[in-house]
C-alpha cells in the first residue's frame, strides 16, 4: 500500500506564500501521476493542481499562483502557493493514483488570513 504524508501547512496572511510537500512510500509500481486537492468548510474537495507523464494542470482559480513539482524519482511532490487568498483556505490532501486505486493524505490544514 502507498502512504503519503503531507507537511507545510500553516496560517498566512493574504499575499503571502507557502510551500505544501507531500511524502510518498511502499509503492510496488511505478508512480506517473501526483496531486493536490483541497476541502474548504462546507464545501466540495476539489483539484488544485496535478502532474503526470502527460504534463500539469491547474484549476483556473489557482493558475498563475500555484505551482506542482515533482522529484526525478516521483516520490514526492510540491505545491508552491504564492499570493494566497483568503478563499485558498482549506485541508489540502496530496493524491496518487497506482494501478486504478487513488491513495490519498491526511492533509494539511492551510488559513488565509484576511
Amino acid at each position: 500500500q502507498v502512504q503519503l504524508v503531507e507537511s507545510g501547512g500553516g496560517l498566512v496572511q493574504a499575499g503571502g506564500s507557502l510551500r505544501l510537500s507531500c511524502a510518498a512510500s511502499g509503492s510496488r509500481f511505478s508512480i506517473n501521476a501526483m496531486g493536490w486537492y483541497r476541502q474548504a468548510p462546507g464545501k466540495q474537495r476539489e483539484s488544485v493542481a496535478t502532474i503526470s507523464s502527460q504534463g500539469t494542470y491547474y484549476a483556473d482559480s489557482v493558475k498563475g499562483r500555484f505551482t506542482i513539482s515533482w522529484t526525478n524519482a516521483r516520490n514526492m511532490v510540491y505545491l508552491q502557493m504564492n499570493s494566497l487568498k483568503p478563499e485558498d483556505t482549506a485541508v489540502y490532501s496530496c493524491w496518487v493514483p497506482v494501478r486504478g486505486m487513488d491513495y490519498w493524505g491526511k492533509g494539511t490544514l492551510v488559513t488565509v488570513s484576511s
